[in-house]
């Protein structure tokens, strides 16, 4: 059985791509920092939680001895977590702000990957899923038919833009796991709250499980939505 670790699965994105890979027959992580809706998150979908806060690296440490001393492996890692810069204006970004969005959506991402790169190798066929946006393509954001050129949220771009080059740099420096970029799209979740024309959840998550149930053969250092291939 595939073991699989996603990150900030309580609820959202994250949730749905636990039900899914669950039902595809992966045995399930489901990596949440409230101890209370990730227990029961991961009761109601049949997963099995354990408390992961990716901007503690003792927190991520101990998820990742957890899998290893009942697993024994990891297959599949999901980095999902991820936060929004909450800025409607370009006047409220602040180092402050900048720093937290990054912690999460950067730094956090690189904390989860280091402590599972020991797990991952011991996998037959190991695969790293990022979550990131369209937000993060400098592609999307300089195409005027497309909605990220007219959409600010300055410092969450800035992070995703970065996700990006973490991932083709892990997958040309640790060529023995597959590492791809998944963008889901605008979806309904607490991130987009008050934003126009997101996607159910259901509708999201496709190119996420898709990517993460590639096998041996499958691509690395890709970006990809839900319709394809995506440019950097």
């Amino acid at each position: 059985m595939t073991t699989t670790l996603v990150t900030g699965a309580n609820k959202g994105i994250g949730r749905e791509v636990t039900r899914r890979l669950i039902a595809a027959g992966h045995d399930v992580y489901l990596g949440a920092r409230d101890l209370n809706r990730g227990r029961q998150a991961a009761q109601e979908l049949g997963a099995t939680f354990v408390r992961l806060d990716v901007t503690d690296d003792a927190s991520v440490r101990a998820a990742l001895s957890t899998i290893r001393a009942q697993r024994g492996q990891l297959d599949v890692l999901v980095n999902n977590a991820g936060v929004p810069d909450n800025t409607a204006d370009v006047a409220d970004i602040s180092g402050d702000v900048a720093r937290d969005v990054m912690d999460v959506n950067v730094a956090g991402v690189v904390r989860v990957t280091q402590a599972a790169l020991g797990l991952l190798r011991d996998s037959t066929n190991p695969v790293v899923v990022n979550v990131s946006s369209g937000l993060g393509s400098f592609a999307a954001n300089t195409d005027p038919a497309r909605p990220e050129s007219s959409t600010p949220l300055v410092v969450y771009a800035a992070s995703k833009a970065a996700l990006a080059m973490l991932t083709l740099k892990y997958s040309q420096a640790v060529p023995e796991v597959k590492f791809n970029l998944a963008c889901p799209g605008l979806t309904a979740t607490d991130f987009a709250a008050g934003f126009p024309g997101a996607q159910p959840v259901e509708d999201a998550v496709g190119v996420i499980v898709r990517l993460a149930s590639i096998g041996r053969d499958g691509p690395s250092g890709t970006v990809e939505e839900n319709d394809g291939p995506l440019g950097w």
